[in-house]
């Protein structure tokens, strides 16, 4: 389960965020994570919940927020919304779709308190 080791990153971050601000506390964490990115939101969210206990994002919110696939297709020169890494182009069929969107996963909002 790489989601624990990925929710860790995300709590440092957020830890290291509020301590900058002078914050008391942290009440939510708006998270974008791709649909191709195989990260498993809810596996990650059960995560969140286990390395926030004791700290000071303890309770506090997290959403997540899916960001579409999308790729840019080499032989159509189209940029066309994918579903899956190496996956055919809906416009002309090649197989040669650089993936451009979806594949990421960032902290988009902390809300300190």
């Amino acid at each position: 389960m790489h989601e624990m080791s990925l929710a860790e990153g995300i709590i440092e971050l957020v830890e290291d965020t509020a301590r900058r601000e002078n914050a008391a506390r942290v009440g939510l964490v708006v998270l974008e994570i791709g649909q191709l990115s195989s990260v498993e939101p809810e596996a990650l969210r059960f995560c969140f919940d286990v390395v926030t206990r004791g700290g000071i994002a303890d309770g506090a919110a997290l959403e997540i927020v899916a960001v579409p696939g999308a790729g840019w297709c080499m032989p159509c020169a189209a940029t066309v919304p994918i579903s899956e890494l190496y996956g055919a182009c809906p416009v002309c069929g090649s197989h040669q779709v650089q993936p451009t969107a979806g594949t990421e996963m960032r902290v988009r909002e902390i809300a300190i308190e």
